[in-house]
């Protein structure tokens, strides 16, 4: 018989570390929502006061426009990067761990450093433009353009983060079992009738795991926009997690920024439950 007792104290420690630093800080952030608390530590309580405020407030409009956007192109480009390169190691025979290691290691790199060097590949004189000239075509301004700026910068945070996505993805093709392919394989199924009717029914629990992953990494987007773009040019970059830094470290208007915080929660809650809804319990 199970010991229910000693099951809990080898996750304690963690549901400790889970407590200090996921749960409390969400609560205090709860309660400071409701609140005018200033750099201080002085507050006085509002109530729901921060809340009317931001719907009668142009920037939270902006920052959830711009958010929504940006995940959604992030968040089908990231799963897309990682599914396929998945597929390519899984196919590959001989050095498979060097092209895992290799295509693994943007994501130990930091953001501030994928920032700037993604930053010199879009400048006016950088790697793009330079290619793009050699081909007698005219600079692309990716970063100080309101309409690509978001793309821009997704394609960089997917770069930076799709491997971890493709390790999972991999860990699913390798569940498979062989001789699933090979009989249909035998039966004369082509690749594309093998991935779709197998492969793919098969790799729905990894998959939802990374959607989800992916699009709470999207909605938190902070450090490729702060080092990039600062939320430009003309706030095309603006998100609710840059909102929240600009409210809360710019304009010490900490109550206020909490009060984003607890609507950014909501959103990625929301978002959480229709994606486990549309996909299925059975796939979690």
């Amino acid at each position: 018989m199970r010991d229910p007792v000693t099951g809990l104290l080898f996750v304690l420690p963690m549901l400790v570390l889970f407590l200090i630093f996921r749960i409390f800080p969400s609560l205090g952030a709860a309660g400071m929502s409701l609140t005018n608390w200033n750099i201080g530590g002085e507050w006085e309580f509002t109530g729901l006061d921060n809340y009317a405020r931001m719907l009668d407030d142009p920037t939270f409009w902006i920052s959830l426009k711009t958010t929504l956007v940006y995940v959604a192109v992030y968040v089908p480009m990231t799963v897309l990067f990682s599914l396929g390169t998945a597929l390519l190691l899984n196919a590959v025979v001989t050095m498979r761990g060097l092209w895992r290691g290799m295509l693994f290691l943007p994501y130990v790199t930091s953001f501030v450093l994928a920032g700037v060097i993604w930053r010199w590949i879009y400048e006016y004189n950088g790697l793009i433009n330079g290619l793009l000239a050699k081909l007698d075509l005219g600079p692309v301004m990716f970063l100080e353009r309101s309409e690509i700026v978001l793309p821009a910068l997704a394609l960089v945070s997917a770069w930076k983060g799709f491997g971890y996505s493709m390790l999972i993805l991999l860990a699913g093709l390798k569940a498979i079992p062989g001789s699933y392919l090979e009989a249909a394989r035998v039966d004369g199924a082509s690749a594309w009738q093998r991935f779709r009717s197998i492969v793919l029914p098969l790799l729905k629990p990894a998959l939802f795991f990374v959607l989800i992953i992916e699009t709470i990494s999207g909605f938190q987007v902070f450090d490729t926009i702060y080092v990039m773009t600062g939320g430009g040019p003309a706030r095309a970059s603006y998100t609710l997690i840059y909102a929240i830094y600009d409210k809360g470290f710019r304009g010490f208007e900490f109550g206020y920024a909490a009060a984003f915080g607890m609507v950014l929660f909501a959103i990625i809650l929301i978002v959480s439950l229709i994606q486990r809804r549309l996909l299925g319990r059975e796939n979690t």
